[in-house]
């Protein structure tokens, strides 16, 4: 996503939810407000990914959707994330404390895959939620950089733009990166007949 932060004071997790819950321009790092700005391109990328996992749940017939605005609180930590693309599982919301009256998951088991589309403040998508997602015990997480903008650690030299699907492989979270005509695997979605380039063509 793209961010910025905002210089205001420290928010808790239950004012920005009290606040902000249905602004979808932001979310909640540690106390501070970042407004996600969201570019044209980027809700292209989005846009895209939505309809192809969509379509990917109904051919399977799961019970799983994809909220159209859904907060990720860690619980215990002043943050709120707010993923590009969520995918929940209707079954496990049961368990959730804050869902029946805010669209708000605390629990890794509610979500079958996040997805977060990069734009400039790619550290956040490559660092620091790589982290929480992986203490939540999120299955698998996307990280679709289509621009190419992650630190050479995290996408090589080249700069080129890559999707990097991590899968929870007894609580930590094992990568692997996909360019060009290669086909996306996932564990969640195993026949998903998706490539990075046909991702990548969203963004331009």
């Amino acid at each position: 996503m793209v961010s910025a932060t905002i210089n205001t004071s420290t928010l808790s997790s239950e004012a920005f939810i009290a606040g902000y819950l249905d602004d979808v321009r932001y979310e909640l790092m540690d106390g501070e407000l970042i407004d996600l700005e969201p570019t044209g391109l980027h809700e292209q990328v989005a846009g895209l990914i939505n309809r192809k996992l969509n379509v990917a749940i109904d051919l399977l017939n799961l019970p799983w959707f994809i909220p159209m605005k859904c907060l990720i609180k860690p619980l215990g930590q002043n943050s709120a994330f707010r993923p590009d693309v969520v995918i929940l599982d209707q079954m496990s919301l049961a368990n959730e404390p804050l869902w029946r009256t805010e669209s708000v998951i605390t629990l890794g088991n509610s979500v079958k895959l996040v997805v977060e589309v990069v734009s400039t403040n790619w550290q956040n998508d490559y660092a620091r939620k790589v982290e929480d997602y992986e203490a939540l015990g999120i299955g698998e997480y996307w990280i679709v950089d289509y621009l190419g903008l992650g630190g050479k650690r995290y996408i090589g030299l080249s700069k080129q733009p890559v999707i990097t699907i991590y899968q929870l492989v007894d609580g930590t979270y094992q990568g692997q990166q996909f360019r060009g005509t290669e086909r996306l695997i996932s564990q969640t979605f195993p026949d998903l007949n998706l490539t990075a380039e046909q991702i990548f063509v969203a963004g331009h």
